[in-house]
């Protein structure tokens, strides 16, 4: 089976592409924007309500922002989410719903790691920023799931910074801050000799050194899908002690603002990459897994201090980011523009999806509204709870397995370990935390009926490539599972201009004089004073080799 792409063709390529000379008229004009997510984190925030949560730098800019209290992921993981995110469109319609490409191999064997090639007309928002004359850095993560294409940062790594871009560029600048991670929640005290895990333990030893704000374990609130045990409370402990660390390090991001005076010409955006790294969160549909805070703060006050229930998703943020700089709004984008002047209608549904996690199959799909949400389970023949040795690293799940094994989980608790129903659908404003399953009640028929109608035409509304077996859907992408090659550049003058052009449907083009380090990405037709050598990439492809236009 092959995947069908919508085609974007030569000609209307060149009508893009000279759309993007005007921006260079409206630097001065448009705003600076930062994104600043913190990993696997649900709302253990002050501004959200945590009464345990200590976190004075993020509560301080809350103030002065708009707060969105109905913000979702569209995965309840970080790569699947972060590709959704950064290409404006559901997972399952680029083909890079599972957790994580590279581990594709632990389910189906030797030579399954991929990249997953996306449809040749969407490109990261990144790059779309870039092209219209947005110095883009980030700072550092990159696991969309496609490889890192070069042509979507001016700049990536740990280094990355707004202050290195050309004078008087606005710039977007996108920084995960990744100290409540998961693997932060491992104490050292409780190493348990896994070897692929001491460098995380090493590292968490080192980082406790720098700690100076200790949550008092006695007064956490347990979930009721956790027992009340001391490697529970350790867990969640820690969870807001690196809280604690990860409003330090927004505080420095924002004192550089300051520094640079930038903080009154730049738009804040902080949220996090998916809810709580804990289990039945992470990787999971429920609140506890995609629903985060999120606030913007916008220099000029706009809707500052003040709170809103619409529903929001990951999805929409490239759409809002494109509106913000002026840049055009690609036909691929499946999101809204959330807030600004060119805001959209307040969407109805927001939707999230589960699939593979590491050599576990899974496939689940949801729908949220305000009220409600209904979840889809495609294979009733597998509990939630497997055993993954990443997450059986961390103490409260090891607490789970000990309390399944010795009988005192309660019959909810225990549940999460048997094969689960085909739907589950929740009151959320009388069930918060999602333990009660109302499916089976007459009384909810009818809004069961209204979120199920909701997912079939989510569903039908694209491509759903996950209905596709994962190991054809490699062979789609990489036939004989071999990595495709990008197409070199070629050099076609006209008009005493040259054109670049690659073979490769879908590819992007950097280019640089001869001698230099640093692509540009290719944008317009040049005027050449001097040789010039490009590369090409199609996203989920090598690539290309290096051309000269003095060959």
């Amino acid at each position: 089976m092959r995947l069908k792409y919508k085609i974007l063709f030569p000609s209307l390529i060149i009508s893009l592409l000279s759309t993007f000379n005007v921006y260079a008229q409206m630097d001065n004009q448009r705003p600076n924007i930062v994104l600043i997510l913190a990993e696997d984190l649900s709302s253990r925030v002050g501004f959200a309500g945590d009464r345990l949560a200590n976190t004075p730098n993020l509560d301080a800019i809350a103030e002065q922002s708009l707060i969105f209290d109905n913000a979702f992921t569209a995965a309840g993981v970080c790569a699947p989410n972060r590709s959704a995110t950064i290409m404006g469109a559901h997972m399952q319609t680029l083909g890079t719903m599972h957790m994580r490409t590279s581990s594709a191999d632990r389910l189906y064997g030797p030579g399954y790691k991929y990249e997953a090639v996306t449809p040749p007309n969407v490109k990261a928002f990144p790059e779309l920023l870039r092209a219209a004359g947005y110095y883009v850095a980030n700072n550092a993560k990159t696991d969309y799931q496609i490889g890192n294409p070069f042509t979507i940062w001016d700049e990536t790594g740990s280094e990355a910074h707004w202050r290195k871009r050309p004078d008087g560029k606005p710039f977007f600048f996108y920084k995960t801050i990744g100290v409540t991670h998961e693997s932060y929640t491992w104490p050292p005290s409780m190493n348990n000799g896994v070897e692929s895990a001491q460098k995380d333990y090493k590292r968490n030893a080192e980082f406790d050194e720098g700690k100076t704000h200790f949550t008092d374990r006695s007064q956490i609130e347990i979930p009721p899908y956790y027992p009340d045990t001391e490697k529970v409370r350790e867990t969640i402990g820690r969870q807001y002690d690196n809280v604690n660390m990860m409003d330090k390090m927004f505080g420095e991001v924002i004192k550089q603002l300051e520094e640079d005076n930038l903080l009154d010409n730049t738009i804040i955006i902080w949220s996090t990459d998916h809810g709580d790294g804990l289990p039945r969160a992470k990787r999971s549909l429920y609140d506890a897994g995609i629903k985060v805070p999120f606030f913007i703060r916008f220099p000029d006050g706009y809707r500052k201090n003040e709170r809103t229930d619409e529903m929001i998703s990951f999805v929409d943020l490239a759409a809002t980011i494109l509106s913000w700089a002026g840049a055009e709004r690609p036909d691929f984008l499946q999101g809204h523009v959330i807030a600004g002047p060119s805001k959209d209608k307040e969407a109805e549904y927001i939707y999230a999806a589960a699939d593979r996690f590491d050599g576990k199959p899974s496939k689940y799909k949801a729908v949220r509204s305000k009220r409600y949400k209904y979840i889809r389970n495609y294979m009733t023949d597998i509990p939630f709870y497997q055993h993954l040795a990443y997450r059986d690293n961390q103490p409260l799940m090891q607490s789970l397995w000990k309390g399944l094994e010795e009988g005192t989980l309660t019959q909810k608790q225990a549940a999460m370990f048997e094969p689960g129903p085909a739907e589950e659908f929740y009151d959320i404003n009388n069930d918060p935390h999602e333990m009660n399953n109302i499916a089976d009640d007459e009384e909810f028929i009818p809004e069961l009926n209204k979120h199920r109608e909701a997912m079939d035409n989510w569903i039908a509304s694209g491509e759903d490539y996950s209905v596709m077996p994962e190991d054809e859907l490699i062979e789609s992408m990489w036939p004989g599972l071999v990595q495709p090659i990008t197409l070199p550049v070629n050099f076609n003058m006209m008009n005493g201009k040259t054109f670049l052009i690659s073979d490769t449907e879908g590819a992007s083009i950097g280019y640089r004089t001869i001698g230099q380090n640093e692509w540009k990405l290719y944008t317009s037709p040049l005027t050449l004073d001097e040789p010039i050598e490009a590369k090409a990439i199609r996203y989920g492809y090598k690539e290309s080799e290096i051309s000269s236009s003095s060959d």
